[in-house]
């Protein structure tokens, strides 16, 4: 018979799960737990600056491991704050357990001091979420939380923990097993059969990798489809990596800042297949119009998303990985040639980056340098803005879980703690963090717990000294009336890295970048750069807000083009 308090039993069902590494920040909420994970011997905590900070670490741990990522949050602004990174991983799929503290159970419902409605408010961006009513619960909804993170479709579970629960006493015979990632649903044998004809008739086909192929560990079967039916292959930002940037059938990242090239594909082809992928619409475009010509199979585990935007004539529901290896050996080699041969014209005639838009002291020539000298066991992490864009076009992602990007809810101040995260998981890779003035500004703080951690990141600021994107809209759809988009101090993010510990540098205007690139990537632990970049510097091409993908901005290189 094991007897403890509540505390103790989620820190010993915790570390049952293999957990090793916790971020958090206690209160007087949750100070019953983390007296409880003071006497841990396997679970490292990572004390962070802002609840927002924690949450986003334990996504960089899933998001570069698959695994679920955990964090804690005492009450009312601690679990306000956590809510952030909660509905980011909500949006992206991603499975973390947010543990936080409640005041007494007597108390709820009182208005008592920082007490909030965890449970409630987390209702529309959790796949679930418990509020303890009893020590004994804990059994059960720890194990099961984890169940529900990582199985069918992953995503975030938060649990609420009221104080006299942790404190509570509970004895119980044996340890409940650990909740693991249960057995996927499987697509109909029927509807594999029904879209292998579809494919082997199409003339004009195109594959779509999404953050689930990702999910799912499916690049590998991906990959074995688009090159034994020679299927030409574009990827949503969460799927890039899927395909190696290199590979021959590689279209890249598709939607509103894909290579002119790719959309003008999409708007011919006459099969569209989505394999993972939720028909964004920073992806689509305007829905109607997205590839109007072309028949839909669309892949997925969570059957509501499949024809919930995009009316699908097949359906494939169940686990991505597992129907594209179905899938296989019932399609045809055909090298269709036409096709390609279409392709690498329209390649060739819109490519996305002219030579001159590459040299080093360009957005692309800096991200393509920092590339070089990173390696491709890096993980790369981004904020969100114009540099998280021309990363995406850019960047030669060659592997599942290479880039940590906020999709969906594209959260400025995502990537640092992101990053910090991976590190963590992964101390003998290197991170490179690509962000923003303004993204930075957003969890500046927790480069504190970079240098605590001793984290091997490298941080590229790509310093415009605005919100780039605002600022861009405003110059295109705004009549340039630049407003709340500008800022008016230049901020030295270097002399604030140092103030934080961290080895940092100022990139001036005439310095040799590439040398200074070099120094950055030889400095043990975290390291800061700081690299001006011309506000006038734009993301192109663009498809506009709510404008169909056939119909895009910049990104034209052909001598005789009239967009």
């Amino acid at each position: 018979m094991f007897t403890m308090n509540g505390a103790q039993l989620i820190v010993g069902l915790l570390e049952r799960q293999g957990i090793t590494t916790i971020a958090g920040i206690p209160g007087g909420a949750n100070l019953p737990l983390y007296d409880a994970l003071y006497q841990s011997t396997r679970i490292r905590h990572v004390l962070c600056r802002h609840e927002q900070g924690a949450g986003f670490l334990a996504q960089g741990i899933a998001r570069s491991t698959g695994a679920a990522g955990v964090c804690f949050a005492t009450s009312g602004p601690g679990a306000t704050n956590i809510l952030t990174a909660v509905a980011d991983a909500y949006l992206d799929s991603i499975p973390i357990v947010c543990i936080t503290g409640q005041v007494p159970s007597a108390l709820i419902g009182t208005d008592a001091f920082q007490e909030v409605d965890t449970y409630g408010m987390s209702i529309p961006i959790t796949k679930h979420n418990y509020l303890v009513r009893s020590a004994d619960e804990l059994l059960r909804i720890i194990p099961k939380a984890f169940e529900l993170a990582l199985s069918g479709r992953p995503g975030p579970v938060l649990i609420d923990v009221p104080k006299d629960i942790q404190t509570a006493t509970v004895s119980f015979a044996e340890w409940p097993e650990p909740g693991c990632r249960q057995e996927p649903p499987v697509a109909d044998q029927a509807m594999l059969l029904e879209a292998a004809a579809m494919i082997n008739r199409a003339r004009r086909p195109i594959l779509c990798l999404g953050g689930g192929i990702i999910h799912a560990g499916a690049a590998e079967e991906a990959r074995a489809v688009v090159e034994k039916g020679s299927l030409p292959t574009a990827m949503t930002l969460m799927g890039l990596g899927s395909l190696p940037a290199g590979h021959s059938l590689s279209l890249g990242m598709l939607g509103m800042h894909a290579a002119r090239s790719t959309n003008m594909a999409l708007q011919d082809c006459d099969l569209f297949i989505a394999a993972g992928a939720r028909f964004d619409d920073r992806a689509t475009g305007k829905i109607v119009e997205f590839c109007p010509a072309a028949h839909i199979i669309h892949m997925d585990i969570d059957p509501s998303e499949v024809s919930k935007l995009k009316n699908a004539h097949v359906g494939l529901v169940g686990d991505v990985k597992e129907s594209l290896g179905r899938l296989l050996p019932l399609i045809g080699r055909d090298e269709r040639k036409i096709w390609r041969n279409r392709i690498e014209l329209l390649q060739e005639l819109y490519p996305m980056a002219s030579p001159a838009a590459i040299i080093p002291d360009t957005p692309y020539g800096l991200i393509l340098k920092v590339a070089e000298l990173a390696g491709e066991e890096c993980f790369v992490a981004t904020d969100v803005g114009k540099h998280q864009m021309w990363t995406a076009q850019v960047y030669p992602f060659n592997r599942p879980r290479q880039l940590l990007t906020s999709g969906g809810l594209g959260t400025m101040g995502f990537g640092l703690p992101a990053a910090i995260g991976a590190s963590l998981a992964h101390p003998e890779r290197p991170v490179i963090l690509f962000t923003g003035d303004g993204s930075l500004q957003m969890n500046i703080q927790e480069l504190a717990t970079a240098v605590e951690q001793q984290a091997n990141i490298k941080i590229i600021v790509m310093n415009n000294n605005s919100l780039g994107l605002v600022r861009q809209q405003q110059n295109l759809f705004y009549e340039r009336q630049f407003f709340a988009s500008d800022f008016r101090i230049d901020i030295d993010f270097a002399a604030i890295a140092k103030g934080f510990g961290m080895t940092a540098f100022n990139a001036a205007v005439d310095c040799r970048l590439e040398s200074l690139l070099e120094r950055v990537m030889a400095v043990k632990g975290p390291c800061l750069v700081n690299v001006p970049i011309a506000k006038e510097e734009e993301v192109y091409p663009m498809v506009p807000p709510g404008a169909s993908n056939s119909f895009m901005l910049g990104g034209c290189n052909a001598e005789k083009c009239g967009c």
